[in-house]
């Protein structure tokens, strides 16, 4: 039966994300928490519909001047990282099948069991209309995988055969689940790279994202005396060797590593560009008050020349050790 899991490029239904509350991490300071989610769905509401996931729909749509294009679902959340707790879409003889996989907390750093409810109680409130949902126990986070639409999937090694997930699988049994479960025809696995502060064993979607069918944008490390210079470096290499579905060669695009940002303890935060979202209109990326800001700005306009290229500050994400991609998770038409 084929199966695909569709490019975040692709047309899109929606956009699912889930509001901080004051039983989450963010409730020493839920007012300036709010502020960028707010901004976020915003954004994405520019082009394409939200779905936000809150504790209190009449508190959270006070908050918007406008609520066109905005849904308020209220459903019991851990935490706000969407991208790897909701849905995992794939297209299935040509029709949108919904993925709920097991999730965990990136290998049970932190209590997830509400989170790992929610994609099974949002079908149960009909939101998702009569696409069907398929439960799979099997750890697989949204964040940890990225699609080129045609049957490529690139993803780390350091996180997907972690022994923290699924007890440590090898590359060749990884490989038959993704193929199984989304379709996958090949796997692109990076072996290097990785952000200090990073709870998620090194996401794909902080490293290294597909833009295009042959186009990556990636993370890119200049200063030699960065602690991440190194396994950076490596990882830009490992990129050069890779050859999209034709043969060929990617067109690689770099974004400047952000400089260093710090919590009110000195603990370097996981600041990336590689952390954007591609909506039906619209190319929205987290920015953090620092000189690269203008800088990725002009990469993103360059790259996506038909969409509005939309900034929201998102240093308060990574606080929490996430960032803009983070915080949503798209559903295909």
């Amino acid at each position: 039966m084929m199966k695909t899991l569709p490019a975040e490029w692709q047309k899109q239904r929606a956009v699912l994300m889930a509001f901080p509350h004051k039983n989450s991490d963010w409730t020493n300071d839920l007012k300036s928490a709010l502020t960028p989610f707010i901004r976020i769905a915003q954004a994405i509401a520019y082009s394409t519909p939200v779905y936000i996931i809150c504790d209190n729909k009449e508190e959270i749509s006070s908050l918007f001047c406008s609520p066109r294009n905005l849904s308020f679902i209220e459903i019991d959340t851990n935490d706000t990282w969407i991208r790897d707790f909701g849905y995992i879409s794939i297209v299935e003889e040509g029709k949108v099948k919904l993925l709920d996989f097991k999730f965990d907390a990136w290998g049970g750093k932190f209590d997830a069991s509400l989170d790992n409810e929610v994609n099974r109680t949002l079908h149960k409130k009909g939101y998702m209309g009569i696409m069907p949902l398929e439960s799979i126990d099997f750890v697989l986070e949204g964040g940890s995988i990225e699609s080129d639409g045609l049957g490529t999937i690139l993803t780390t090694t350091t996180c997907l055969c972690h022994e923290n997930r699924n007890g440590g699988l090898t590359k060749d049994e990884i490989e038959q689940k993704l193929e199984e479960y989304l379709g996958a025809k090949r796997v692109m696995w990076l072996d290097y790279g990785y952000l200090v502060g990073d709870d998620t064993d090194s996401h794909i979607d902080t490293l290294a994202r597909f833009v295009s069918v042959d186009t990556i944008m990636y993370v890119q490390c200049l200063d030699e005396e960065d602690e991440h210079y190194t396994e950076l470096y490596k990882m830009e290499a490992q990129l050069k060797k890779f050859r999209n579905y034709e043969g060929k060669y990617y067109n690689l695009i770099p974004l400047p590593l952000p400089t260093v940002k710090y919590d009110a303890e000195e603990n370097r935060l996981p600041a990336t560009y590689v952390n954007f979202l591609i909506t039906n209109g619209a190319l929205i990326y987290p920015t953090y008050s620092v000189n690269e800001d203008r800088i990725a700005h002009e990469i993103f306009k360059d790259f996506f020349v038909d969409k509005e290229i939309i900034p929201v500050e998102c240093s308060r994400l990574i606080e929490e050790g996430g960032s803009l991609h983070c915080s949503t998770m798209q559903i295909p038409f």
